[in-house]
């Protein structure tokens, strides 16, 4: 049985990726997936990293939680906006003050490479944007997902990182967004 943590980025209540994210664990629950899902605004945590990885920030409960849910889950799927062509800052919170040292990560010593502790985990990311996705990735370059998929998940050893770029959201019909949450609910039965 495939485990999957649905981590649910946006900060604001009843937008469009609630019914993506809702199609997507609807379908993958019927096709036999066990599904988690973090809600990052309902949950309580400084998102402030304040001394970085020279500190003692200790977790929060729900951080605590969260980072077990990782380790629970087989295929992890992010489903946030595009902003400012990266992604909310409670999300970037989230990562830095759970993807630490020790539990997603290890610094190698003697000039090795990093061991990278969450490798055996496939992601997904379904981002929403108002740009339309060509101008995101041939003019802006999708700095946001390339920092997810590279800089963050891969680094950690999630992989592969496939990316669904939705947009454009300010312009987009009632077909086109049916036509994004049919392929949410294909993901959900694919599992992946």
């Amino acid at each position: 049985m495939k485990n999957i943590l649905v981590i649910h980025g946006h900060p604001v209540k009843d937008t469009f990726i609630d019914c993506l994210k809702d199609s997507y664990i609807e379908s993958a629950r019927n096709a036999g997936a066990e599904v988690r899902e973090l809600v990052l605004r309902e949950l309580q945590f400084e998102i402030n990293f304040r001394e970085g990885y020279r500190g003692n920030q200790a977790l929060e409960p729900d951080l605590v939680n969260a980072q077990q849910q990782i380790l629970w889950a087989n295929h992890l799927i992010f489903f946030y906006p595009n902003w400012w062509a990266t992604y909310p800052a409670q999300l970037k919170g989230f990562i830095d003050r759970t993807l630490l040292p020790g539990f997603a990560f290890k610094y190698a010593s003697n000039g090795k490479p990093h061991l990278k502790l969450l490798k055996g985990k496939t992601a997904r990311l379904v981002v929403t944007m108002d740009s339309p996705v060509w101008y995101y990735y041939l003019i802006m370059k999708a700095p946001g997902h390339h920092s997810m998929r590279k800089a963050i998940l891969e680094f950690c050893g999630i992989k592969p990182v496939r990316i669904n770029s939705l947009g454009s959201m300010r312009k987009s019909t009632e077909k086109q967004r049916l036509r994004w949450i049919n392929r949410m609910k294909k993901y959900g039965r694919n599992m992946n």
